[in-house]
């Protein structure tokens, strides 16, 4: 079992943070909640109105779907670990901008660390495009699994995707479920690839090869 203390001198390390403005405005440093004993991450974008009231992640009406999500599979967030991008609220709930996610990306990378957990699932595009490095969208990245730095990735649309268009709901549910299978090793490791342009069609790579070949000269060839 894991030693719970590392987690919580992280936490008593950084939950005074002034790095950015959104220290001024934030009423709670929310640091993420759960088991650093978790195999499973999820990982949202920022905290609400809710979260900054409560110091807690995913308190408002996505975190109550995200329960209920939860226990579809089996789990309940005292047994997983979530937490968010940036740890402040941005005022009005705005997106989180970039400079504020480089400034408090190593806050989340260091967690990830001390877990080690076998799966991190990413809520929404800006979780997905930090630990991804790619501005491709969520809904072409969500349902596939990514290695980082050794760590599986699933992105998923973020609960909140569910509230506003009913028929998310039923996209993230099959999500779920598949975090259900790949935790219990009921999945084959299929691995897909960020790829920031299109993939060039074969028939376009052959043509280009024939082209380099014919520029190359014979003293070029005669080297290798």
């Amino acid at each position: 079992m894991k030693d719970w203390t590392k987690l919580l001198e992280y936490y008593k390390e950084i939950n005074e943070c002034q790095k950015c403005e959104l220290a001024r405005s934030r009423t709670n440093f929310v640091f993420g909640s759960g088991s650093q004993n978790s195999e499973l991450i999820f990982i949202g974008e920022a905290p609400g109105y809710n979260e900054d009231i409560q110091g807690k992640p995913f308190v408002g009406a996505a975190g109550k779907l995200l329960d209920g999500l939860l226990n579809d599979i089996g789990l309940s967030r005292e047994v997983v670990f979530i937490a968010n991008v940036l740890k402040c609220r941005p005022p009005e709930n705005r997106d989180p901008r970039k400079e504020e996610m480089e400034l408090c990306k190593d806050y989340l990378l260091r967690q990830i660390e001390i877990i080690n957990p076998r799966l991190i699932c990413t809520l929404g595009r800006y979780s997905t495009s930090l630990l991804l490095k790619t501005e491709q969208p969520i809904s072409k990245l969500r349902g596939n699994r990514y290695i980082v730095d050794g760590r599986a990735v699933l992105p998923i649309f973020h609960p909140a995707a569910a509230l506003y268009t009913a028929s998310n709901l039923q996209v993230i549910k099959s999500d779920f479920q598949r975090i259900k299978r790949i935790l219990n090793g009921e999945e084959k490791e299929e691995i897909s690839f960020v790829m920031e342009k299109e993939p060039v069609p074969p028939a376009e790579v052959e043509v280009k090869e024939k082209e380099k070949e014919k520029e190359k000269s014979p003293d070029q060839l005669g080297l290798f």
